[in-house]
């Protein structure tokens, strides 16, 4: 199914012919993998049985070789995003896929884990249902704090938040100190919500890694939050003939989730009861919002 680093992943079959997911990685250089994919497994066990998560179904050390096996998915987000390319946006598809990238992290939230790198590649569809996966980086918070301590930049640039960069200057005997907490998933989140609709992550324009990372830890950038947005092909070309308005409450959403300030970031729970999710968009011309209930038009 792919490789990365020092894992292969297979796709196998059961003696009662399910299809399962088998992770192979070879740890026998690297100490560091290998407490990623025991951690891994730690958070995998501890989230069985929910629904929006990819379950773990077995899992064993032999030796040099860490092995999952895990529930097998269809595609990723990113695949479904580049399939997309070249049609018409969907409100209704973003609200969809929008609702349950929000009801995955909540789970993972409600059990004080941060997941820390959202990106589209980690959401998998599993019998069309849309799962998180890949928590080799991800880490409890304490019970006594909000947020989790990290000595490295860790994640996907693309979707970083800007306190994943950012050194706050605690950190023992002169190492970095980076403090991430729940407002860190909400503003990847965001990044992947401001892909769907506008075709780029928000600083996905940027080429160069030095000037993103500038870009994405400066505090006086300014993300660009245009009210029409024009989808792009497969070649990356312009297709102005679908051309369509960014209605406010979607605009609304993007910006309470890509505030700098984490504090000043949306939750999960406010961000599934925000209007856009509870509308339901005029998929002729996406962006627009249905006429309400006390209009004449409305009630004809």
């Amino acid at each position: 199914l792919g490789r990365g680093g020092s894992s292969k992943v297979y796709r196998v079959m059961s003696a009662s012919n399910e299809l399962f997911a088998l992770k192979r990685v070879d740890t026998r250089n690297d100490a560091e993998s290998r407490a990623s994919f025991i951690n891994e497994i730690t958070l995998l066990r501890k989230l069985i049985g929910k629904p929006e998560i990819i379950q773990l179904v077995d899992s064993e050390i032999q030796g040099k070789y860490v092995i999952m096996v895990m529930e097998a998915g269809e595609t990723d987000l990113n695949t479904l995003l580049a399939s997309h390319a070249g049609k018409p946006v969907s409100l209704n598809f973003i609200r969809y896929i929008w609702e349950q990238m929000l009801s995955a992290v909540q789970v993972i939230h409600d059990e004080a884990v941060v997941h820390s790198d959202l990106k589209p590649a980690n959401f998998v569809l599993v019998k069309g249902r849309l799962k998180l996966i890949d928590f080799g980086i991800s880490k409890a918070i304490a019970a006594d704090t909000t947020n989790i301590g990290r000595d490295q930049q860790i994640g996907t640039a693309n979707y970083m938040p800007p306190e994943a960069l950012n050194d706050t200057g605690l950190g023992q005997g002169g190492k970095r100190l980076m403090k991430l907490g729940r407002a860190a998933d909400v503003w990847s989140l965001g990044c992947i919500l401001y892909q769907m609709v506008y075709g780029g992550a928000p600083f996905s324009h940027l080429r160069d890694i030095g000037l993103k990372v500038a870009a994405i830890s400066n505090p006086r950038h300014r993300i660009a939050f245009p009210d029409h947005a024009v989808p792009t092909g497969r070649r990356g070309e312009q297709l102005t003939e679908h051309r369509f308005k960014v209605g406010p409450d979607l605009l609304d959403t993007l910006k309470s989730c890509l505030r700098y300030e984490p504090k000043e970031r949306a939750a999960i729970p406010e961000l599934l009861q925000q209007p856009f999710l509870r509308r339901s968009g005029d998929e002729a011309t996406p962006g627009a919002h249905p006429l309400p209930p006390s209009s004449p038009r409305a009630r004809d």
